[in-house]
């Protein structure tokens, strides 16, 4: 649940997106491999977590898992860790993963029909996070949103 997220009365999903940027503003400011290993392990808690609590809740993706929003938020915001953060930046990732992840664009909606358990729940916004990154990298490499040097 993310901290209390899922249990917003109002898209918990977009809170639980809002709770991965509020984990990756300390996150980020790691070192790249040590920003990967922290996401890597979250990604296998996450997994188990998403279905111990499918099974807990009768069903697979409830609403109020939003653990894989906050994995597939981290991932949307990957380009920026070590520090390259500005806040231009986080909203662009913050909104490209919410469109993304509601959208399920070709393997993130194919990831949610086919992959079972908690595994299928968080690697869809993992891919979903993917794509944002795309977007959020291709900024930083074009220099939108970044300060100047």
């Amino acid at each position: 649940m993310a901290g209390g997220a899922g249990l917003s009365p109002f898209a918990p999903g977009t809170a639980g997106s809002a709770a991965g940027v509020l984990l990756f503003l300390v996150l980020g400011q790691l070192s790249l491999p040590l920003f990967t290993l922290s996401w890597l392990a979250l990604l296998a808690l996450s997994i188990w977590a998403a279905d111990q609590a499918g099974r807990a809740f009768g069903v697979v993706d409830d609403g109020r898992i939003v653990i894989d929003e906050v994995v597939g938020q981290l991932v949307a915001l990957a380009p920026l860790a070590g520090g390259r953060m500005s806040w231009p930046l986080l909203v662009t990732g913050f909104v490209a993963f919410r469109v993304f992840d509601v959208w399920k664009p070709g393997p993130v909606g194919r990831a949610e029909r086919t992959l079972p358990g908690g595994f299928g729940v968080v690697m869809d916004d993992v891919l979903a996070g993917a794509l944002a990154a795309l977007v959020v990298g291709a900024c930083v490499l074009g220099g939108i949103g970044v300060a100047p040097a």
